[in-house]
């Protein structure tokens, strides 16, 4: 966090310092505050890259951190109730229970779209067939 201050700090005082810089060499060689914008350009966007660096690697050992933290609480009440792995019978029976309730639902989904698609195809019959009668006198 202080890196980010200190570049931050240089940048401004990169940028008050660049236009007193500016005068004194724009008299003496041509293309002067070009090379004075460059300068300020690149030291801008060494300053964002070395932020965005810091902040990638504060994320990355909070991630750790995290992830070590996780895995040590998966552990400790693997180690309490005895059971370290879902599988084999338990496995198997949630496998089921999730297989039977997929295809119940598919199965009523399915009801309900011939209810309604037979419903739709008997209206637009009688829809028809009214407006034929109404066609022909």
């Amino acid at each position: 966090m202080k890196i980010r201050y200190m570049l931050a700090g240089m940048l401004v005082a990169g940028a008050f310092v660049a236009p007193l810089r500016a005068q004194d060499t724009a008299a003496k060689k041509p293309g002067g505050l070009n090379k004075i914008a460059r300068d300020v350009s690149k030291t801008a966007k060494k300053a964002g890259q070395d932020t965005k660096a810091e902040v990638h690697r504060d994320a990355s050992k909070t991630h750790q951190v995290l992830q070590k933290a996780g895995n040590d609480t998966k552990t400790a009440t693997g180690n309490a109730t005895g059971i370290h792995k879902v599988g084999g019978d338990v496995g198997k029976a949630a496998q089921a229970v999730s297989t039977t309730s997929k295809t119940t639902g598919r199965k009523a989904k399915k009801a309900v779209k011939k209810t309604s698609s037979a419903a739709h195809n008997d209206l637009t019959k009688m829809g028809k067939a009214a407006k034929d009668s109404v066609k022909k006198p």
